[in-house]
């Protein structure tokens, strides 16, 4: 038996989309008479009856809508794989990788992936949540196409994006703040810190460890969050991260005589810019924009 065609669905879909066959015709500029004839044939392949006259008009039969409403789907994966084939061949990656440092900021974040998606809905993206030289090494490796990192990449320009703050905080019954006094870093140095474990497989780096003897390491900033706020160490925060519990009491800061606020400015790096491809360009675009609307606006460094 001869298999339905694809065209066959979309021409029966215009014919009940459009409510007959001239108005079909003149809509997909085919003659009535070529709709009429892919339709019964598709019945005559079918063994199945899926129009029925209504007056002058056609509608579908039950059998008809059961098996139209598949056919839709099967039709809209083709449209969907015609536009990837067709960005393909004008250069369109079929996926970005990025890296992006942990202590960016969260819904800046989201916001791009959401923005970049409504566009390209069909280019893969791989995210790897980077802590401090693990997007660098991505970067060397040629792993990545874009970097988010607050450390310099030898070799490579990168794009002041935004100024990340970072404040140092413990639960409000910490022993620490249970001292009632002004602290410096021999008091910090007798008590738990948390540390985000460098993410890099060759050379990691122990930014922002004190040398205290109780450090606790862990593979990611959520990790560290959890353990703040049960009041299991000390630790420096990105602000934006810790704004709601900042707000309901669950952090206090430390009332460091100095250091307690450290600013480390993010950049966004391509591997490669004047060869990265329509994708590359359109998610840089959308962490700009997504910097612009998330971050305070303090915080948000321009490059112009």
């Amino acid at each position: 038996m001869s298999r339905v065609t694809l065209a066959q669905w979309q021409m029966l879909a215009a014919v009940v989309d459009h409510g007959g066959f001239a108005r079909a015709a003149e809509a997909v500029h085919k003659s009535p008479s070529t709709l009429n004839h892919a339709v019964h044939k598709l019945e005559e392949q079918l063994g199945v009856q899926v129009l029925e006259p209504v007056g002058r008009q056609v509608r579908l039969t039950e059998a008809g809508e059961l098996l139209l409403r598949r056919a839709r789907q099967l039709i809209e994966s083709a449209e969907s794989l015609e536009d990837v084939a067709s960005r393909l061949a004008a250069g369109l990656e079929a996926e970005v990788v990025l890296a992006i440092d942990q202590v960016f900021p969260a819904a800046a974040q989201a916001k791009a992936l959401e923005r970049f998606s409504e566009t390209y809905p069909q280019v893969r993206v791989q995210l790897f949540e980077s802590v401090l030289n693990g997007g660098i090494e991505m970067l060397y490796d040629g792993r990545a196409d874009l970097v988010i990192s607050g450390i310099e990449a030898q070799g490579f320009l990168g794009e002041p994006l935004v100024m990340v703050r970072f404040v140092a905080v413990a639960h409000p019954t910490h022993a620490l703040h249970r001292l009632g006094r002004s602290l410096d870093l021999r008091d910090l140095a007798q008590y738990r810190q948390l540390v985000v474990r460098d993410s890099a497989l060759r050379q990691s780096t122990n930014a922002g460890w004190l040398k205290a003897e109780q450090r606790w390491t862990v593979s990611h900033l959520n990790t560290s969050l959890d353990m703040l706020r049960r009041g299991l160490g000390f630790a420096w925060m990105p602000e934006t991260r810790i704004e709601q519990e900042l707000r309901d009491g669950q952090l206090k800061p430390l009332p460091l005589a100095a250091g307690s606020i450290r600013e480390v400015p993010i950049q966004l790096i391509f591997r490669d810019q004047d060869r990265a491809g329509p994708a590359a360009h359109a998610m840089a675009a959308a962490l700009r924009q997504a910097v612009r609307e998330c971050a305070p606006e303090d915080s948000i460094v321009s490059n112009e």
